[in-house]
């Protein structure tokens, strides 16, 4: 009895995929791709620079 009013208070009103587990993984998955493509954009224009200076005079 006392347990199912405190879960009913942690639910409140979130509709699916708002919160909870579910949500906090797809963050993670987001700042990991974001951080990867970031990564990879970085190392291109590295690249790009490196090989552009070395076609200069």
């Amino acid at each position: 009895m006392f347990v199912s009013g405190d879960k009913e208070r942690k639910r409140s009103c979130l509709l699916p995929g708002l919160g909870g587990r579910g949500y906090r993984r797809k963050q993670n998955l987001i700042l990991t791709c974001s951080i990867i493509i970031g990564l990879g954009v970085a190392v291109i224009l590295a690249t790009l620079m490196y090989w552009l200076d070395q076609l200069g005079p």
